[in-house]
């Protein structure tokens, strides 16, 4: 299986200003810039979809280790938050948190840790940055 996104930018790093859409159209030219990546200014940023990636992808698989101990959640809420730092090489994502909150009536809370842990480990967007990483770069004229 494989998805893709695309992202188009134009002009300079502070200056210039970006989209990104998904093939399923869900994001359609959805504008970014260098202020609503690094001054806080309403609009998305790469880390904002990668926290949106994490929560959704966490919580699914959540869903799946709690089937799997024989529960089912009547919700479960996740808010994942990427931390961006400027490091010496540059800017890094340093850190993840995910703040979850789930209801499943008469868990066990040790099955339910274990099964949250399982999760967090074993989510794709969890293990992503042990992926192959490959591009096809070409430059227009």
């Amino acid at each position: 299986m494989q998805r893709n996104a695309s992202a188009h930018w134009t002009g300079g790093l502070k200056d210039g200003k970006g989209t990104v859409s998904s093939a399923s159209g869900v994001l359609k030219n959805t504008p970014y810039s260098f202020s609503t990546r690094f001054e806080l200014q309403p609009g998305t940023n790469p880390e904002e979809l990668i926290a949106a990636a994490h929560a959704g992808c966490f919580t699914m698989a959540l869903s799946a280790q709690l089937g799997a101990a024989g529960m089912t959640a009547q919700s479960i809420d996740t808010t994942a938050t990427v931390t961006l730092e400027k490091q010496d090489a540059g800017f890094a994502i340093t850190a993840v948190h995910l703040q979850v909150t789930a209801k499943i009536p008469g868990a066990e809370q040790s099955k339910f840790d274990q099964a949250a842990k399982n999760a967090k480990e074993g989510c794709p967007v969890s293990r992503v940055l042990n992926a192959n990483i490959t591009m096809d770069a070409r430059l227009e004229n």
